[in-house]
């Protein structure tokens, strides 16, 4: 079993930046890749970003591309989202997940994840 609690989240003006922890459960956390989603109101939950078990292979949905950044730190059992450069579109609700994997692979699609946490709210104001 993976436990994942997201944190971090607030109300920022546009421009400015905010980070979000992620902290999971289990002394294999080298093994489990690790992703973030958002849902806005009105739409449906999307990629934001990505990470393997190592860190050493990551991915960004094109709307955040270059201001944020995904990071883990295994001895801590946790994941950052560094968001910079916060657009009014970026506020969501942003989610958490966890899949534990052999291979040093990142995932996509949600469908792809086993655990999720219970999201942290972003307000970007503009």
């Amino acid at each position: 079993q993976v436990q994942v609690v997201e944190s971090g989240g607030g109300l920022v003006q546009a421009g400015g930046s905010l980070r979000l922890s992620c902290a999971a459960s289990g002394r294999t956390f080298s093994r489990v890749a690790m992703g973030w989603f958002r849902q806005a109101p009105g739409k449906e939950r999307e990629f934001v970003a990505a990470i393997s078990g190592s860190g050493g292979n990551t991915g960004y949905s094109d709307s955040v591309k270059g201001r944020f950044t995904i990071s883990r730190d295994n001895g801590n059992n946790t994941v950052y989202l560094q968001m910079n450069s916060l657009k009014s579109e970026d506020t969501a609700v942003y989610y958490c997940a966890a899949r534990w994997t052999a291979s040093d692979s990142y995932y996509r699609s949600p469908g792809s994840y086993d655990y999720w946490g219970q999201g942290t709210q972003v307000t970007v104001s503009s």
